[in-house]
């Protein structure tokens, strides 16, 4: 069991919000994110002691129901030690309902179509505009936001002057309560990883095109003819080989943060900001021949249309080391840094690969970091104060960064390292001992949960002078490296622009769920036919274009067009 939690020093601002592990980044990433101030600088801690409001003294008791999102790395969230201790701490009876990252959205409308609702929705981001604004399941909660029901949560938003309009609903209600996850390397989170001892063998580079990228699968190929080239996977944390392949030809967004769907809709900054979708330009379709042609010469893995990421993390762990290449929004997510260290420090992160007009994009997204939709109540809860007094504590001074490492101050973190400096290159805030491990534990949630982490409090973690980014302890330094060395200088460089979450009415959103739905299903599976050669890029484009059309695409382009300007 944690021990009792400890008064901590008053830290400013930015301190007010908590670390949050960098592997967890995914987590919320189907929450929409939404417009929010630049993160300001994190002042130092002063010497005074500030009551601690994470862990005031709970009410009566209560028993909770939570759906949450289960990650590899949690073995169990009845018995995990982060969960007693919330359980001692807030006097709560907590249960849990999951799914896992590939999953969660099935599990979570298959059970809000039953008799077992949760109280609780933490950590993802379901559908308000369904599930809250038209069938009322999710409840509106602005009568509760107030320093009565959520203290830790009040302090936070004003200290850093976001608006509760972030939540707001098209009917004017809040639903939801924000995640704040400013990750730096989270915005340049599609990365691919090369293994370079193969390079080395074949005495080849890091490719810088597209034209350097097939010459380097068909060495890996001659030389290791049973080996995947290029691997990938359908679903995971910037898994999806496919849209890595693309940015050498034009910027493919992630899924729609608003109808959460692959509908690749973007913003057009040079068109007056018109919405189109790309899987209907003709960039899309020059970047289909290049990967078809990576596909016939067997350096494209198949498995990339249909496998997991968790499948693909045991096939990059074979012992026979078949992959040259794959996508991962972090290497820690693919291979232990601690239990496969050899295969670990063989794998480097690479710059974007230039297409054959030079366009060369890394994916990023504007106004990165805030989210709403990251806890929602439902009509089930019982308890409201109860659910409140758990939610609350995650926006508390040092929540999130127990939730991520453990709960005891000195054993999994310390507050203000003497001496020690951050990625920021100030003093840092925080230092991390208990360090992150993509392997299964027992003792935090780690990626789990809703975030409360700032860009300038996340860049204040603790690094030591001269550690290996290798080592477990450096894996923050490895793809803060990755992202600001090999990624941000090809990130907006492009007219087309990742949207934000739009607020749409739940007429919108029953008007356009069975077309985004449409829409998607014909997009996945062209790109997949069009890849294998089951259809013919040029003679079968109209016809695809077409069907995308017949789909109700333009609807779905109006729709996104009107949102925007609402």
């Amino acid at each position: 069991m944690r021990k009792t939690f400890k008064n901590v020093a008053a830290l400013g601002m930015a301190a007010a919000m908590a670390t949050g592990a960098l592997t967890g980044c995914g987590s919320n990433q189907t929450a929409a994110t939404t417009a929010a101030p630049a993160a300001t600088e994190a002042p130092a801690a002063t010497e005074a002691a500030a009551a601690d409001t994470t862990a005031a003294p709970a009410a009566e008791p209560a028993e909770l129901t939570i759906f949450t999102m289960s990650m590899p790395n949690v073995e169990d969230f009845e018995t995990n030690d982060f969960t007693l201790y919330l359980e001692e701490t807030l006097n709560l009876d907590l249960t849990f309902v999951t799914g896992s990252r590939d999953d969660w959205q099935d599990k979570l409308n298959m059970i809000m179509n039953s008799d077992d609702i949760p109280d609780i929705i933490f950590g993802v981001g379901p559908d308000i505009a369904r599930l809250g604004v038209k069938e009322g399941i999710i409840i509106p909660i602005d009568e509760y936001m107030t320093e009565e029901y959520v203290p830790n949560y009040i302090k936070l938003m004003n200290d850093n002057g976001y608006s509760m309009d972030i939540c707001r609903e098209t009917d004017g209600q809040i639903y939801s309560m924000v995640n704040i996850n400013d990750c730096y390397h989270c915005k340049y989170g599609r990365k691919m990883w090369v293994n370079t001892e193969y390079l080395e063998q074949m005495g080849k580079e890091i490719p810088t095109t597209t034209e350097e990228f097939i010459d380097v699968c068909k060495a890996f190929l001659e030389m290791k003819p049973d080996g995947i080239a290029v691997g990938g996977a359908a679903s995971g944390w910037y898994t999806r080989v496919q849209d890595w392949l693309l940015g050498a030809y034009t910027f493919v967004p992630t899924k729609s943060s608003t109808l959460a769907v692959r509908d690749y809709v973007v913003r057009d900054q040079a068109n007056n900001n018109q919405m189109l979708s790309v899987a209907t330009t003709d960039a899309y379709k020059e970047g289909l021949k290049f990967m078809k042609e990576l596909y016939d010469m067997g350096a494209l893995y198949d498995g990339v249309f249909t496998q997991t990421s968790e499948q693909m993390k045991t096939l990059v762990n074979q012992a026979d080391e078949p992959v040259l290449f794959f996508p991962a929004g972090t290497i820690s997510d693919m291979i232990s840094s601690t239990d496969n260290a050899e295969l670990y420090r063989k794998y480097a992160p690479m710059a974007p690969i230039a297409g054959p007009d030079g366009t060369r994009i890394a994916w990023t997204q504007p106004n990165y970091g805030v989210s709403a939709g990251a806890v929602c109540i439902t009509d089930a809860c019982e308890d409201i104060e109860a659910a409140f007094r758990f939610v609350d504590f995650f926006y508390g001074e040092t929540g999130d960064l127990m939730s991520q490492y453990g709960a005891e101050e000195g054993t999994d973190w310390v507050l203000n390292p003497e001496g020690k400096k951050g990625l920021s290159g100030e003093q840092a805030l925080y230092e991390v001992l208990n360090v992150y491990s993509g392997e299964a534990q027992n003792h935090d949630w780690q990626d789990v949960g809703i975030r409360v982490a700032p860009e300038a409090y996340r860049l204040g973690q603790a690094v030591e002078d001269g550690v290996d980014p290798y080592a477990p302890e450096g894996l923050e330094l490895l793809l803060f490296n990755a992202s600001k060395e090999l990624q941000e200088p090809y990130a907006f460089n492009t007219d087309l622009i990742q949207l934000n979450e739009l607020k749409i009415t739940s007429e919108e959103a029953t008007d356009i769920g069975t077309i985004a739905v449409e829409v998607e299903k014909i997009l996945v599976e062209d790109e997949a036919a069009f890849v294998r050669g089951e259809k013919d890029i040029d003679a079968d484009w109209d016809a695809h274009v077409e069907a995308m059309n017949k789909a109700g695409l333009q609807q779905m382009l109006d729709l996104y067009t009107a949102a925007y300007n609402r």
